[in-house]
């Protein structure tokens, strides 16, 4: 299926724009230098965008009575109300187009999780707090798979990323034409064993929903069958779950290879599951196998390549 282009929503200052209280930037070399190859990013500085000026005076959340206000140190300029409305806007009006977004860690507006909510007199703080814009992009966009900067620089979360972005594109893609059941069974079978990786109950449940659908709601079905879909895949695949996946697929192999060949593939595993190898070297060695010996319906398996290969993201897991 041919896709358009990759489309992620990404804080301002993270693609080096000089928009930041102090007028600097937090460009991500990720984003920018590898990902930006692949994909286009629409930017985003809530705090500008609200009127405040560059530079500016530092803002933080700050907890009065029930309320948490978005304002300077001294308690002054709230703007939490106006980054509320220009989040409900966004998320609203600009985010259908978007496969994904990537925001600024720790900040007051954009961050994701564990901003500090500073007491009134300014003396203690608690990071329990969400940045007011974020927190509305993400409850209006369940799917849409977030990350923030720095979690970025883990190389299982930046992976789990982008495998989650390319995976909401393509169900964006099927989405594109009026769904049948068919067509969700097929989308289903291409992620088997990417979902048996992440977790194969909700592998064996979303067919389950798709095997029993008695033909009422299409449309109730799709969007029970893709949150199930984009919740599983959330967690990064453990090494246990890579490793026992990587053996079914051996499994295919089974009559085609030598009695070298599969020791071979079965040491790759095993060095794998033992942390040995990263993910590419059991991975390459299948997709070797699988260009030897065709098998039309594991080489549909998003899980071989569920991004393009340049990113080199499980070179590191």
């Amino acid at each position: 299926m041919q896709q358009s282009t990759i489309k992620i929503g990404l804080s301002a200052c993270l693609a080096g724009d000089k928009v930041r209280f102090d007028t600097g930037h937090k460009k991500s070399n990720f984003c920018m230098d590898e990902l930006g190859k692949h994909v286009e990013y629409k930017k985003f500085c809530p705090e500008v965008a609200v009127g405040l000026p560059i530079p500016r005076p530092t803002i933080r959340q700050v907890r009065v009575g029930d309320t948490i206000k978005v304002c300077r140190p001294d308690g002054t300029g709230d703007v939490g109300p106006k980054l509320t409305e220009y989040g409900k806007r966004v998320a609203t009006e600009q985010t259908a187009e978007l496969s994904g977004f990537v925001f600024c860690a720790k900040s007051p507006s954009c961050g994701m999780e564990r901003i500090k909510i500073y007491n009134e007199a300014g003396t203690g703080n608690t990071s329990e707090g969400v940045g007011f814009f974020a927190e509305q992009i993400m409850a209006h966009n369940p799917l849409l798979p977030c990350e923030e900067n720095g979690r970025l620089n883990d190389m299982h979360l930046r992976e789990n990323f982008v495998m989650r972005v390319y995976t909401y594109k393509h169900w964006q893609t099927l989405s594109e034409q009026p769904l049948t059941v068919h067509r969700l069974t097929q989308f289903h079978a291409q992620y088997k064993y990417l979902l048996m990786a992440h977790n194969y109950e909700a592998y064996r449940s979303l067919g389950n929903l798709l095997g029993t659908f008695d033909g009422e709601d299409i449309q109730t079905l799709a969007d029970e069958y893709i949150l199930g879909l984009m919740t599983a895949l959330k967690k990064p695949a453990s090494r246990k779950n890579n490793a026992n996946t990587l053996m079914h697929l051996q499994g295919y192999f089974k009559k085609s290879l030598s009695k070298i060949e599969k020791q071979e593939l079965r040491d790759a595993i095993d060095e794998y599951r033992q942390g040995l190898v990263p993910l590419y070297v059991p991975l390459t060695l299948i997709k070797h196998h699988l260009k030897v010996h065709p098998n039309e319906y594991l080489a549909k398996q998003v899980y071989l390549d569920p991004y393009p290969n340049e990113l080199k993201l499980r070179y590191g897991i």
